[in-house]
């Protein structure tokens, strides 16, 4: 009995042992066939205590190139090209069956439509040159017509005789012309500016009678300028209550106003813009002049230099020195790219 029980006992310790390393061995099989675990996921990065953030920059905003905001009424012309002939839909009776420009039916405005074309979206510095005293010497008017290169401005005199083969040129050289005004200098009377001009001793209905008479003379024109010749126009134009008027129908006709009297003039009613320096006076200075000019542009972003005639001496110096402009990173621009809105725009 006693042997029967031992080897009962060893035989139940067989089994116990047996039934350990079977579960072991399937234990062992079935981690073998899932393989290792997967990797534990990667802690969060803490974040930077704020000082350790501060000491960071921060990225720099990415920045564009300013555009110019379109307008409606602004002058101007993006378009390149010769500048269009005088339009009759631009154009209305005058007295003694003349016309005078208007704003068409349809908004267009002679500030416009007989702009130069010009790139606004350039960002060089802006040169404007105004040759004044054009028509008085036909020769000496054309030669610098087809001197000066596109985008020049010219101020052509109502007392030129016959100027439409001179503006036909004009306009085909893509160069845009503004009326001449006469209007009484600060050293009337020892300058007379002729006897159509506007004159502080006139009542405001007989100057507004000679200013028809000059915006009748000839058709095409984007604009106006105190610029007779040598001539500015000084003494009439500081009297606001005779400039007021006159601004006032030039607005309202489409058309801009460049000021020559140099300096920062700020009009109201009308688009306008003014004259910087005066290049020829004297006419030994005028390479200086030219220099300065281009330092005015880069300090302002644009700036406009007058000649009071066509001499061709001086014509050709401007060319030459204009010729090279791009080349020292300037661009020419025409008055109309160059015009600012009224002072009082906006206001009440």
């Amino acid at each position: 009995m006693r042997g029967a029980s031992v080897t009962a006992g060893w035989r139940g310790l067989g089994l116990f042992w047996l039934t350990v390393f079977a579960v072991l061995g399937l234990g062992a099989g079935t981690l073998q066939l899932l393989g290792p675990p997967p990797p534990a996921p990667p802690k969060p990065a803490q974040a930077a205590p704020p000082a350790a953030a501060a000491s960071i920059p921060p990225a720099k905003p990415l920045v564009t190139q300013q555009r110019e905001e379109p307008s409606p009424h602004r002058p101007g012309r993006d378009t390149p090209g010769p500048i269009a002939d005088p339009d009759p839909a631009l154009l209305e009776p005058g007295p003694d069956g003349s016309t005078l420009p208007r704003i068409a039916a349809d908004g267009r405005m002679p500030m416009q439509v007989y702009a130069a074309g010009f790139d606004r979206t350039t960002r060089r510095p802006r040169i404007g040159l105004v040759i004044a005293g054009i028509g008085m010497d036909s020769a000496a008017s054309l030669a610098a017509i087809r001197a000066l290169p596109a985008g020049v401005t010219l101020a052509v005199s109502p007392y030129a005789a016959d100027p439409r083969r001179m503006l036909q040129a004009a306009r085909l050289a893509e160069q845009e012309y503004l009326l001449s005004l006469p209007m009484e200098p600060e050293s009337f009377p020892l300058n007379d500016p002729g006897k159509r001009a506007l004159m502080t001793n006139l009542t405001p209905d007989e100057n507004h009678t000679r200013l028809d008479w000059m915006l009748s003379r000839f058709a095409g024109y984007a604009g106006v300028t105190g610029a007779e010749g040598m001539l500015r126009g000084e003494r009439f134009a500081a009297v606001k209550e005779q400039m007021a008027p006159v601004l006032t129908e030039l607005a309202e006709r489409g058309l801009l106003y460049l000021d020559a009297r140099p300096g920062e003039q700020a009009l109201p009613h009308v688009w306008n813009a003014d004259v910087d320096l005066v290049l020829d006076e004297p006419e030994t200075a005028v390479d200086g002049k030219l220099a300065d000019l281009e330092r005015i542009a880069r300090d302002k972003g644009s700036a406009i230099g007058l000649l009071s005639a066509p001499r061709p001496l001086i014509v050709q110096r401007v060319a030459a020195w204009a010729g090279q402009l791009r080349d020292r990173g300037f661009v020419i621009a025409p008055v109309s790219a160059l015009a600012r809105p009224p002072a009082d725009a906006g206001k009440k």
